[in-house]
């Protein structure tokens, strides 16, 4: 299926129209000035008053060429004006006209966007995960297929590509050489494993989160080229027995990691080489102290993780703390692991 745009005019909308209309004034008017040897104005003003049939006068005498040039202008040119002003009117009226200025914007938001996520897929699944990048403010485009999904996506302001999220040049389009990872979340797995292996293909150090139902597909996906694979059914099982277990711990995990609470939030900060805080110890460092921030963990870069790390335990370039705090300390944090 060929991708389009929600809300894009259908073929032969009022852009070749309004074209036609003003080839047909152009044409209009060179030929006065060839004919009759008028100034370009005069020319440009017989044209129009007589495709439009205001008929005021004659500019100036015609000679009988260029009265046959009137016939045929008025045969060619009052028709297509009367079509392009009906199309005009008619896309107004029905409101094509906000949707087909939202495709321009979206067109040129695509080809600026960068640093994005892209999310495959907006049902149950991806919208919720829509729903919580756009609440952290994090850009992202969503791709998806079915039309009354695509309508619901773009009511809520997202930007949006109805197509095929395996297919490569969607993927070109919703800018994965600029994009941050890929989220697919596609109805099947086998749709997600297409779209993940073609998201590898074309970026092979993207990163990529991939939705999975059943362990076989789990594999599937990793084969793939996901970088993590998500099972829903798996985690809200296990997370319906922990609320059961630890009603505490759950309550405090979603307070650490929900957008809801902006007043406490868990973070992932990765340590750029050329940052003040690479090669130093936590306790160097002095993270607590300046920052405000409690360092949970450190995922070193063969993604083995420091959970609790000793105040002696070195950072090194490349290493990702997990850090808890507030969203100010945070960001301040940030600024200095990456200057």
């Amino acid at each position: 299926m060929a991708d389009r745009w929600i809300g894009s005019l259908p073929a032969g909308g009022p852009r070749p129209a309004v074209l036609l209309l003003a080839m047909v004034i152009a044409g209009g008017t060179l030929g006065y000035v060839a004919i009759e040897g008028w100034s370009a104005w005069d020319a440009f003003y017989m044209t129009v008053t007589t495709i439009t049939t205001v008929g005021f006068r004659e500019v100036h005498e015609l000679t009988r060429a260029g009265q046959a040039f009137t016939v045929v202008l008025l045969i060619g040119g009052v028709g297509t004006a009367l079509y392009t002003f009906t199309l005009l009117a008619t896309t107004i009226v029905e409101g094509r006209l906000p949707h087909h200025l939202r495709q321009r914007r979206n067109t040129r938001m695509l080809e600026t966007i960068k640093d994005h996520f892209i999310v495959c897929g907006f049902g149950r699944i991806g919208s919720i995960i829509a729903s919580q990048l756009s609440r952290q403010g994090v850009p992202f485009v969503v791709i998806e297929r079915e039309g009354a999904r695509v309508q619901q996506a773009m009511e809520q302001g997202f930007l949006t590509l109805e197509a095929d999220a395996s297919a490569e040049d969607v993927l070109v389009r919703a800018g994965i050489e600029r994009a941050r990872g890929l989220i697919a979340a596609v109805g099947t797995d086998a749709e997600n494993v297409y779209a993940v292996l073609t998201a590898r293909v074309l970026r092979p150090d993207l990163f990529i989160v991939g939705r999975a139902e059943g362990e076989d597909s789990i594999r599937k996906l990793e084969r793939a080229g996901a970088n993590r694979v998500i099972s829903p059914y798996k985690i809200g099982a296990q997370h319906i027995a922990q609320t059961a277990l630890r009603p505490a711990v759950v309550d405090f995990v979603e307070l650490a990691t929900s957008s809801e609470h902006l007043e406490l939030a868990m973070e992932e900060v990765t340590i750029a080489g050329n940052s003040p805080l690479a090669n130093r110890s936590l306790l160097d460092a002095n993270l607590r102290q300046r920052f405000g921030v409690i360092v949970v963990a450190i995922q070193r870069q063969k993604r083995h993780m420091d959970f609790n790390p000793e105040p002696d335990a070195s950072i090194f370039p490349g290493d990702t703390l997990v850090v808890l705090g507030r969203w100010d300390s945070l960001k301040r944090l940030e600024a200095e692991a990456a200057p």
